[in-house]
């Protein structure tokens, strides 16, 4: 998790990945256009699997991603049209199989609702050596069955992201990058399972243990 994760909570966001300990900003700065999508070189490098290059023709190709987990699949279509960045990115580690074999650290059930993975190191502080800008954030909103980036700070993003397993109100600093359309009852049945509260009452690492077995990129 993150290096001091009980000091990242606050009444009305939560910061939820990175090395930093600043909050999320009431009023995020303007998202970045696609036409700007550059993926720059960062640390920490775990797993790492290169660099992406964006291609806005590649990236404009839709695609749905399913995890294989221990506790069932979990599919979601990729808002290509609306986070082509974020998407283009999410493709290029899952078919190097970055997220196989790793698993679902943070486990939220209080104030907000999410499943938080892509941290190949499990510890909540893991990055695939690069970082990218945030997107479609106007006007965003987080309903159950979000995938969204998780962050430090504004256009930190990189392999992290989180599901919504419940209506969740966030300030739109989030990424929204993809839309759940099968195995909502799996992420329902991690969310009954619990969490230890190490970071906090309601936030934690999962009871059931979520193992990303394979993540499957099928074009649509």
């Amino acid at each position: 998790m993150l290096r001091k994760p009980s000091a990242l909570l606050a009444a009305s966001a939560l910061l939820l990945l990175g090395t930093a300990t600043q909050a999320a900003a009431d009023t995020p700065p303007p998202a970045v256009p696609s036409a700007a999508c550059t993926y720059t070189p960062a640390v920490p490098a775990d797993n790492f699997k290169g660099i992406p290059v964006f291609d806005p023709v590649k990236a404009a190709e839709p695609y749905s991603a399913t995890l294989r987990t221990g506790q069932g699949a979990i599919t979601f279509r990729a808002l290509t049209d609306k986070a082509p960045c974020t998407t283009y990115s999410f493709k290029f580690l899952a078919q190097r199989d970055y997220f196989d074999r790793s698993h679902c650290h943070r486990l939220t059930t209080a104030r907000i609702y999410v499943l938080q993975c892509g941290d190949p190191t499990g510890t909540g502080s893991g990055g695939p050596g690069y970082s990218f800008p945030d997107e479609n954030l106007t006007g965003a909103t987080y309903p159950a069955g979000t995938v969204a980036m998780a962050n430090a700070g504004p256009n930190t993003n990189g392999s992290q992201f989180f599901f919504v397993w419940k209506d969740t109100k966030l300030s739109p600093a989030y990424t929204p990058f993809g839309k759940v359309t099968a195995g909502l009852d799996v992420l329902q049945k991690i969310a009954v399972g619990g969490e230890d509260d190490q970071n906090g009452p309601g936030d934690g690492f999962p009871t059931l243990p979520v193992n990303i077995k394979r993540v499957q990129i099928k074009s649509r």
